[in-house]
């Protein structure tokens, strides 16, 4: 399970122009998830070879000077209690402010490694200036322009290795079936409905979930681990913000899963929040899920239910090979469903397809339908295998793996999941040099 980097601050400092390059330049980043709360980002990235989530907490709402503290007591603290690091990031141009020092005294009293980094230093009279921020008592900093890039190496170098080593997590003989949507979507009753009794707290108030618990499930031929990661704790001095928080717990949850059971609401529909976790789990290449409850308190005729679907799945793309069940947990109507449905996505994601197999079907195909020509170059495809790894990744051994445009990657992997069910798993294509 990799760690998680918080970027934290006052607005306009260049929190989000920093994130985005960061996340462009890394080969390993599968891409950004746009929040739907004060621009918030969530991403992956590595350095040096060590993964690690980053979270940009967006900028804050700006009105009185009231306002103002309570959105740093909440958000900062939020990000301070979820990240293993936190990047502290600055100014030059504005230099110290009210605000700044606000967080800085939030950042003082916390026992893990901060990281103050100061924005626009793209010459030497800024590096100079850089130089007052040592008032704020954080120790030595860090001068960026994350316009252009400078000094991004060194930060980061400074930064993974002071991430502290995740342990590695022994294998497990059972999965980890990881419950996760937004505040109130009813994913603890969903639970409580599958093993038969009050497990959890479960009330109408989004967030009575103290923390991420693990269920052992066994019924009915099924064995597997069920965790409620709605993970919303009630600490004395946080002002909650409830869809912050999830998301932020989410993170960890979706990176020890092997497959995600996403609750969405069926009154509220596929909304921003719903698809920012989904995107997030796919990102983090787990199966997935989606469970749509609450199906009985909509209004609906024959044509209801795929009309819904149709909804939803547009809103997927590209990813639309998802498996959508509709459920109520107050009436248990299709849970055992829902559960089937997660143990066969769980087979797909660890099914292993013999290269003897895989060459048989796809390279006939792939020479009626080749890569398109360019610049005059012919790319062919010799050879196909499955990686070795824990999630569906292919490698096609080729002459001209540069050449290969991502859609005709779209094409290769369209044709996977049409020969080989891969319902609910992400796959990876890659092309490699023969």
């Amino acid at each position: 399970m990799s760690n998680i980097v918080a970027i934290v601050g006052r607005p306009n400092v260049g929190k989000s122009t920093f994130f985005n390059r960061l996340i462009q330049r890394r080969e390993a980043i599968v891409d950004a998830v746009s929040g739907v709360t004060r621009d918030r980002h969530y991403g992956k990235s590595d350095w040096n070879g060590k993964e690690f989530s980053l979270i940009d907490t967006g900028g804050y709402v700006l009105g009185s000077d009231d306002v103002f503290e309570a959105e740093i007591d909440k958000q900062v603290e939020l990000a301070i209690d979820e990240a293993d690091a936190i990047i502290f990031m600055v100014d030059v141009e504005s230099g110290v402010t009210g605000m700044d020092e606000d967080v800085a005294k939030l950042l003082r009293k916390v026992n893990k490694p901060v990281f103050l980094v100061i924005n626009k230093v793209d010459n030497g009279k800024r590096a100079e200036d850089a130089v007052e921020f040592y008032s704020l008592g954080l120790g030595e900093y860090y001068t960026i322009a994350s316009i252009n890039g400078s000094g991004t190496g060194e930060l980061l170098d400074a930064l993974v290795e002071a991430l502290p080593e995740k342990e590695e997590v022994e294998e497990e003989t059972l999965p980890r079936f990881a419950v996760v949507g937004r505040p109130n979507a009813g994913k603890s009753s969903f639970i409580n409905a599958l093993i038969g009794e009050d497990r959890y707290i479960v009330t109408d108030i989004a967030g009575t979930t103290r923390d991420s618990i693990d269920t052992k499930y066994n019924r009915f031929g099924f064995e597997f681990n069920l965790v409620d990661t709605a993970g919303i704790r009630r600490k004395s001095k946080v002002k909650e913000d409830l869809e912050f928080y999830s998301v932020m717990r989410s993170v960890r949850a979706i990176e020890h899963s092997d497959v995600c059971l996403l609750v969405l609401d069926a009154t509220r529909g596929f909304d921003g929040q719903v698809q920012n976790i989904f995107w997030l789990a796919e990102r983090n290449r787990k199966g997935i899920v989606v469970l749509v409850n609450k199906w009985d308190l909509v209004e609906k005729d024959h044509k209801s239910m795929k009309d819904f679907e149709k909804t939803i799945r547009k809103q997927m793309e590209p990813f639309t090979d998802v498996p959508i069940v509709f459920i109520s947990a107050l009436t248990k109507q299709r849970i055992f469903k829902a559960i089937e449905t997660a143990v066969e996505v769980y087979k797909n994601r660890t099914k292993k397809i013999k290269t003897s197999q895989l060459n048989d079907v796809l390279l006939p195909i792939i020479e009626n339908y080749p890569p398109p020509a360019y610049k005059a170059k012919f790319v062919k495809i010799k050879y196909i295998m499955q990686l070795p790894t824990p999630q569906p990744q292919f490698a096609f051994f080729c002459n001209l793996p540069q050449y290969v445009k991502d859609a005709y990657k779209r094409f290769l992997e369209n044709k996977l999941r049409e020969h080989f069910d891969f319902n609910g798993v992400p796959i990876s294509v890659y092309m490699r040099k023969k």
